[in-house]
């Protein structure tokens, strides 16, 4: 039996209504037992395993008027047969998966900046609300961030925004203020009205180049009136670095306010400066691909999101923001 072939040439390719109509005749050994099984009225299901054979060339049964048997070609094929049929229940489940919002993977990228002040947030608001949801976080640098993202190695960033990057939509979640971190002794702390102005001959101490609050520090000396020939001391690869060195006497530093009580909360040789109204401060969003084709569910993230940071020192973004 000469297996049949489309118009073009090419061999047919059996179906899986086919398929499942032959495993269940190898498994009740009996026609109208196999029919009713799986629900298949007993012509279709005779006529699925006779198309199976013909598109197959194959004879897989053996008919008598008393029973029916597998042909030696039929053994060994019905356990071909049964792991495909496994095979594609299992991409059926993996497809319900998919389409179901707030399961499986969720690779979520976060800037060194805001990953130990929000993370317990985030966190907390996928243990309690989407426990199904596999949350996976990579901590990195802005560049390798939206790098990740464009690839599709990442599914969702969060992360200090404007961007500006092509193919990335944000999704604002809050703004904070920036707060002078200064040695316990300095002039400037503990006041509440420091003008923008006082940046101007700070010995300022920064994070290393990469960092995106760096520049968004260089960005308020700069609105300050700082010229680009006054001195900055860059010495610390992270925050808590950062805050040591005040404390040493080694210069003054801007803290984001989410970072502020984690960072100087257990040192009493820093002290603290908030800035005159309008202060500098800085946006906090979740960015996605544009597209993407999870973006109701991480819209609707973003809004729960919004919700569980309202405790935190930080004016929530609107919904439409």
């Amino acid at each position: 039996m000469a297996a049949s072939a489309t118009p073009a040439g090419k061999p047919r390719q059996p179906s899986i209504s086919q398929l499942r109509a032959f495993v269940a005749v190898a498994e009740q050994l009996h026609f109208r037992d196999a029919a009713a099984a799986i629900g298949m009225s007993q012509p279709a299901l005779s006529g699925a395993v006779a198309a199976l054979e013909e598109t197959l060339g194959v004879q897989l049964l053996e008919r008598t008027t008393r029973k029916v048997l597998l042909s030696p070609a039929g053994e060994r094929l019905a356990a071909r047969a049964r792991t495909v049929l496994e095979a594609v229940g299992e991409l059926l489940e993996e497809a319900e998966a998919a389409r179901a919002p707030f399961t499986g993977v969720l690779r979520l990228g976060v800037i060194p900046t805001v990953a130990p002040y929000l993370l317990p947030t985030v966190l907390r608001l996928v243990h309690e609300r989407y426990p199904r949801l596999d949350l996976q976080v990579y901590e990195e640098q802005t560049a390798s961030l939206l790098d990740g993202l464009a690839h599709g190695r990442l599914d969702l960033l969060l992360l200090a925004v404007p961007l500006g990057a092509p193919g990335v939509v944000e999704m604002p979640l809050f703004d904070e203020d920036f707060v002078l971190v200064t040695p316990r002794d300095h002039w400037l702390g503990g006041r509440d009205d420091i003008p923008r102005e006082a940046l101007k001959e700070l010995d300022l101490l920064l994070l290393d180049e990469g960092h995106c609050l760096r520049d968004q520090a260089l960005d308020i000396c700069r609105e300050a009136g700082r010229t680009e020939g006054t001195p900055v001391t860059t010495s610390a690869a992270g925050l808590s670095t950062l805050v040591q060195l005040v404390a040493g006497g080694l210069g003054v530093t801007l803290l984001p306010r989410t970072a502020l009580r984690v960072e100087t909360a257990r040192n009493d040789h820093l002290a603290t400066g908030d800035f005159a109204d309008p202060a500098p401060a800085r946006r906090i969003a979740l960015a996605m691909r544009a597209g993407a084709a999870r973006t109701e569910e991480f819209e609707a993230f973003a809004e729960a999101l919004r919700e569980a940071l309202r405790p935190l020192p930080v004016r929530v973004a609107g919904r439409s923001a």
